[in-house]
This record gives structure tokens, sequence and C-alpha cells, in this order.
């Protein structure tokens, strides 16, 4: 458990350098991208660190491989966890972007777009504002989650 706080502080800190150095100064989709995988990794580690603290609390038998059944099993978990259901359900939107298609717009420009066409027909535009707002989330999330674990 602790060692995956330790490495969702790690992955917290290559996307804080991707999204206000990176993306600052290259205003590319493939940042945009690589800091939403960042993202996901950083999540994936506390989704870890949360089960693997129910499974010490005898919550659960085990912990799933697969990380969707990990998330849906967290948001079993703690159903009135507002906090945590928020992080879960930024996760699952993210997974859903960095599996779409996409095309880009703008690149090299302040608004440099990632357009994703998501697999429900949906299409979702992420620029560099909408990153800084995620990261702000995951940064929330995190102080949140130092007090839990």
């Amino acid at each position: 458990m602790i060692e995956s706080l330790e490495n969702a502080i790690e992955e917290l800190k290559r996307v804080d350098h991707l999204v206000y150095v990176s993306l600052k100064y290259t205003r590319t989709v493939d940042v945009i991208k690589s800091a939403i995988d960042r993202m996901i990794a950083f999540l994936d580690f506390i989704i870890e660190g949360f089960l693997l603290q129910a499974k010490e609390n005898k919550v659960i038998d085990k912990v799933p491989q697969m990380p969707i059944l990990r998330a849906e099993l967290l948001k079993k978990i703690y159903p009135n966890e507002r906090d945590i259901l928020n992080a879960v359900t930024l996760y699952l939107n993210l997974r859903k972007l960095t599996k779409a298609r996409y095309d880009k717009r703008e690149e090299y420009r302040r608004h440099v777009t990632m357009i994703a066409y998501l697999e429900d027909g949906n299409i979702q535009e992420v620029q560099i504002d909408d990153m800084m707002n995620y990261y702000e989330k995951l940064k929330e999330f995190f102080e949140y989650v130092k007090i839990r674990l």
C-alpha cells in the first residue's frame, strides 16, 4: 500500500511537469496524450492502494487485475465517498480518451486541441485548460488520499 502511494506521488510529479512545462512550451497533442496517460497511471496507483487497504482490512478477498474491475470494485466498497466516486469517474473518462481515435487542431498554438472520437459516438475536445483542470482535481484528490491511506 505504501509503495502504491509512493508510485502515485512520482506520477503526480510527472503530470505536474507535463502540464506546466512541456505542454506550456510545446503545445502538442502528443504531450496532452502523454499527460493523460500519466494521470491514468496516478489514479491506477491510488485505486490499487485503496484496494490493498481494503484487502488488509478483510473487506475484499483479492484485488482484481483488470483496471476497470478495480475501479468498479472501489465504487462498490466506497459508495458514499463523493471524492472517491468523482476520482473514479475521472479515471474512467480519461481511459476512454486515451483509447479513442483522435485528431489534432491548432498544434503549436495556445488553443491546441485533442479531438477524441469516443466509442459511444460522442466527441470530446481536450485543451490546455482542461488538462490544468484535471491536474487540479488530481491534486485535490491526492490531499484527500493522504488523509485516508
